[in-house]
């Protein structure tokens, strides 16, 4: 056992002990980058699918946040899951407050008159 030892030619004072990395940061959270933005694309294309999916990914989410992630965005998660509800409330405001057609561009019923 001693021959052992002695032929070990590494050196103790070289010996530096393991550390973790530091975190960097996380590379991006696309659910929350699809929260925030899926609500904006519901509001102007005015596509009731499109709002449904805002709800959905704002919602799960706002239920995956972590501590870090809460400390790290700009706009709580409840914030978001506002945005998607009224996003979605746009999509359906036609069915309760209906346009009036325009009646300036002409008769309805007769043609145009002769020059």
């Amino acid at each position: 056992m001693a021959s052992r030892k002695e032929k070990d030619m590494r050196r103790p004072e070289l010996i530096v002990p393991y550390q973790e990395p530091v975190a960097k940061g996380e590379g991006g959270d696309f659910g929350s980058t699809l929260s925030s933005t899926l609500p904006m694309a519901a509001i102007f294309m005015r596509n009731k699918y499109i709002g449904w999916a805002a709800v959905v990914f704002s919602v799960q989410s706002w239920l995956g946040e972590s501590e870090e992630s809460q400390k790290s965005s700009g706009t709580p998660g409840y914030f978001s899951v506002g945005m998607s509800l009224m996003s979605l409330m746009v999509t359906y405001l036609p069915l309760f407050l209906p346009q009036q057609p325009n009646l300036q561009r002409g008769s309805v019923t007769g043609a145009a008159a002769a020059a």
